[in-house]
């Protein structure tokens, strides 16, 4: 199962493309922006608000949900635990590939644990959004 969701997550960082040059470096400022943008778009899903969860994503995924009333649906349905987080805990970012995830762990309202694989993409104007999510379900101890 952890080979799985490694290559999941693999595929994941492949599919979404490199948001982060090789020449890049990723600064303290960067990483505190980063994380202000999923907290801030944490808290836009725990009000409902559409327009302002939406803004956080990049272009590209915008243009794929077309609206924000669709995009926030579709995080309802799919990321749950993202949309209603209770609790939120930032891990240490990583660089695959040369792209920039943000790993989160999530507990959800019943207490389950999940992890949140953020990709990050640096916009023309330096900012960072949301460039998509990968998120894997709480693990399951299993007695030897």
């Amino acid at each position: 199962m952890k080979r799985r969701n490694f290559v999941s997550l693999l595929a994941f960082a492949l599919w979404t493309g490199a948001a982060f040059g090789a020449e890049g470096r990723i600064t303290h400022s960067d990483l505190a922006e980063i994380r202000q943008v999923i907290h801030r778009q944490i808290d836009a899903f725990r009000r409902d608000d559409a327009p302002g969860a939406f803004a956080l994503v990049s272009p590209g995924v915008q243009h794929s949900f077309g609206t924000p009333e669709r995009f926030l649906d579709a995080v309802r349905i799919a990321y749950q635990a993202v949309s209603r987080a209770a609790n939120v805990a930032f891990l240490d970012l990583l660089v695959m590939s040369g792209e920039v995830v943000q790993p989160v762990q999530l507990t959800d309202p019943s207490g389950g644990v999940w992890l949140a694989y953020f990709s990050m993409q640096r916009q023309s104007d330096g900012s960072w959004r949301m460039n998509g999510c990968h998120l894997a379900p709480p693990a399951r101890p299993i007695s030897a």
